[in-house]
């Protein structure tokens, strides 16, 4: 099972922070403390621990020396304690026995050593010390009290048809007691339009209810149509408990599928009437928690102290949520005699058309649900195992292995090319006299008479900068997130996290962008004139493309009332954010470009360029299939990405990800290498494009199988606002793509040339 390293790593910044100096008020009142039980570490064997979501780190001060003391559970009832000292000096210090009540460090004024012995030890310790630790996704345990009452949340109704999020309470449901609260949301969130409010849905832990919430007013034309639409454009209602979506279940040819969230309503298969789903029947798994009581105490010295209680705390973790939507007529008179979450009888989804509600105009609707709580042995840990499991393991190692094929056929090329033809040519160029080297010069063809051209200032010197610039800073961003996200820090669970920590790695890595854009700058024009201009280039190019297509789909979005629209907030907020952070970096960038070494061409330019011969083939066609290669590497995992973001599923195989974007960046390199490599060798010394658009085609392929997935696979896809949307997403994608590996190879190939011609010598 993946490891996830975020415990160990936060264990490891809590005690850098403890150790040196004092921290007072370091946990709140509500964070569960309890004294270690002591156990002997030697009756179990390493591979059993299991670190909980929250290890319990104690530091155990006394005049003399230091514990820590870290209490780990085991997978059972047993409790495993690792405990040792840090004196002045060295790990001597005796072991002092504490009864009922242990002195915490937290609370001490006096001062702390701590040798680099022992931090090192136990950072080995945590790293290592567990061979079979949970995947944690989200945000940390909540233990619930019995009868403690939480409520449910509602996102944006969202729909694979239109792809056009809107506010849950656009339609006609029940309202909160004391008024709709939006909960705070992160950058991420607003950009992918949720919009999560509070609700009335009520549950009292461990107490199984069916309750009544309201009845609406006779519904108007309007609400009628409305309700129509949304139930036919297949709108689905998104809940919310304990962070966890609510899931359902249906099955299709005696094949059980999973589904996130429940539809608006139905229409059953040659009716003309639309039907709303107004009952809720509610799972909620629950898995049983013990733990001992814990009070703070004064000690001596005023140090803190945990006093342990024999009174045993008894809780509940939520680690599921389910839910079988109903439609259910019931009598409106009836109803409207009724307060909110008074009791109502129980029903059974009804299967007749006649008993189910309609949404007719001047009807009333009543809504009614029901709860019931089952405990579960999964553990909180692993309760998002279910959403994230993904299917078809086989097709992502058929890819990368069909992709291993890919690389090691070009390897074998870039192989024969250096280790056979170039070397063997330089070997016996070097071999000959200046006479000889002359002649030779004279009879030579191929990449040897490109030599005083090769190095030419290309066209368009500052777009081809300024684009390298934009992809270092679009690779740099991808790198870092997909191995963040491999290694557990952003999860689904996190909802926005993975679109948010992308923006502000986007910002900061202006600075990377800055220094690679002006250093080739000045590579090429022998001199750091225009760098600020250039630097504003690189800061303004991507993100401005990025914007006008955000703000032509946002206008769109603003005329279909949608949640998705960018508000103007935010669009001041995106813009602060750019010119604060990512303008200073990328000219901060710069300006250490200017600093740096210059990179020197091996040989000299002649003022006169070589006249190239003509071929029977244009050379974009050759840069055009080259696309083909990288597009092969990485067209299946781009089927789970396209279906995760527009079908509305779970993406969580960023491990494959990461395996596919060494083997997609290593197939660029070989491509654009071997394409320079052929353009040289028929002189042709136009190289600096054509290797960037080498690996950079794929893009091309990119952009035309997301118009494949939009005809063949969003066939429910409706109307033309939503499949603008989707291309404009879609181009963003792709211009995103070619600039990161038409930067790649263009790199390798600047490498790769300005080796291949550090060996020719001429006068």
């Amino acid at each position: 099972m993946f490891i996830d390293p975020r415990p160990y790593f936060s264990n490891v910044c809590c005690i850098l922070l403890i150790l040196p100096s004092s921290v007072s008020k370091l946990h709140s009142a509500e964070t569960d403390l309890r004294t270690p039980r002591i156990r002997p570490p030697s009756d179990l064997p390493v591979d059993e621990v299991i670190f909980r979501p929250q290890p319990r780190i104690y530091a155990i001060s006394s005049p003399q020396c230091t514990y820590l003391a870290f209490s780990v559970e085991i997978d059972g009832p047993r409790v495993l304690d690792l405990e040792f000292g840090v004196g002045d000096s060295d790990l001597s210090c005796k072991k002092k026995e504490h009864k009922g009540t242990v002195p915490m460090g937290f609370f001490s004024t006096s001062r702390m050593s701590f040798s680099f012995f022992t931090l090192a030890f136990l950072a080995v310790f945590l790293l290592c010390g567990s061979g079979n630790a949970f995947y944690l996704p989200g945000s940390y345990m909540h233990t619930y009290s019995p009868r403690e009452t939480i409520y449910v949340k509602v996102n944006s109704l969202t729909s694979i048809e239109t792809e056009l999020p809107f506010s849950y309470y656009s339609l006609p449901y029940c309202l909160p007691q004391n008024g709709i609260k939006k909960s705070a949301e992160n950058l991420g969130e607003l950009l992918m339009g949720d919009q999560i409010d509070n609700s009335p849905y009520r549950f009292r832990i461990n107490v199984n209810e069916s309750l009544y919430l309201c009845t609406t007013k006779s519904l108007n034309e309007q609400e009628a149509k409305l309700l129509k639409q949304r139930t036919r454009d297949l709108y689905q209602v998104n809940m919310i408990l304990d962070n966890l979506p609510v899931r359902r279940f249906t099955e299709t040819n005696g094949i059980v599928i999973q589904w996130t969230g429940f539809p608006v309503g139905y229409t059953p298969t040659g009716s003309s009437e639309d039907y709303i789903i107004n009952h809720l029947k509610f799972k909620v798994l629950v898995h049983e928690y013990e733990g001992r009581g814990a009070v703070m105490t004064t000690g001596e010295e005023g140090i803190g102290m945990i006093a342990e209680t024999d009174d045993k705390k008894n809780g509940y973790e939520i680690v599921g949520f389910e839910v079988i939507p109903c439609s259910v007529k019931r009598d409106p008179e009836a109803m409207l005699k009724l307060n909110m979450y008074d009791k109502v009888e129980p029903v059974n989804c009804p299967l007749e058309l006649d008993k189910s509600q309609t949404i007719r105009e001047q009807e009333k609707i009543s809504f009614t649900y029901e709860v019931v709580f089952v405990k579960s042995d999964i553990r909180w840990p692993s309760r998002w195992d279910a959403y994230l499991r993904m299917e078809g393991a086989k097709v992502h190692w058929f890819s990368i292995m069909n992709s291993l094929m890919v690389i090691f056929f070009l390897a074998g090329i870039v192989f024969v090319i250096f280790l056979r033809t170039v070397r063997r040519d330089l070997t016996r160029y070097e071999e000959l006299d200046k006479e000889a080297q002359a002649q030779m010069n004279e009879e030579l063809s191929g990449w040897k008479l490109v030599v005083g051209d090769v190095f030419r200032e290309p066209t368009c010197s500052k777009l081809l900068c300024v684009m390298i610039g934009d992809g270092v800073q679009i690779t740099g961003m991808a790198v870092v997130t997909i191995v963040f996200a491999a290694l557990g820090f952003m999860s689904p669970a996190s909802r926005g996290m993975l679109l948010t920590g992308m923006i502000i790695l986007y910002l900061f890595l202006g600075i990377v962008a800055g220094y690679v854009g002006v250093r080739l700058w000045r590579t090429i024009k022998g001199g750091s004139e225009g760098w600020r201009s250039l630097c504003w280039s690189i800061a303004c190019f991507f993100p401005g493309i990025v914007f006008v297509v955000l703000t032509v789909l946002n206008f769109i979005l603003w005329g279909s009332k949608s949640t998705g629209a960018i508000p103007i907030s935010l669009y001041f907020t995106l813009l602060s954010l750019w010119f604060c952070i990512s303008v200073p970096m990328t000219l901060v960038g710069g300006f250490m470009g200017t600093r740096s070494e210059e990179i020197q061409f091996p040989v000299r330019t002649n003022q006169i360029p070589r006249e190239i011969p003509a071929r029977k083939y244009p050379s974009w066609l050759l840069i055009l299939g080259s696309g083909t290669l990288p597009f092969g590497t990485l067209f299946i995992e781009l089927f789970f990405i396209l279906s995760s973001i527009w079908l509305g599923r779970f993406y969580y195989v960023f491990g494959f990800l990461l395996v596919v974007l060494i083997l997609l960046v290593t197939v660029c390199a070989e491509v654009s290498v071997v394409l320079t490599y052929m353009h040289l060798c028929v002189e042709d010394w136009r190289w600096w494009w054509k290797s960037f658009f080498a690996s950079g085609s794929v893009a091309l392929y990119v952009f035309l199988y997301s118009i494949n997935y939009l005809v063949f696979d969003l066939r429910s896809l409706s109307g033309p606002v939503s499949a603008i949307l989707y291309l404009g997403y879609s181009l963003i994608m792709s211009v995103a793509i070619m600039l990161s590996t038409g930067t790649i190879g263009f790199l390798v190939s600047f490498y790769f040339v300005h080796y291949l011609f550090s060996s020719v010598k001429i006068d």
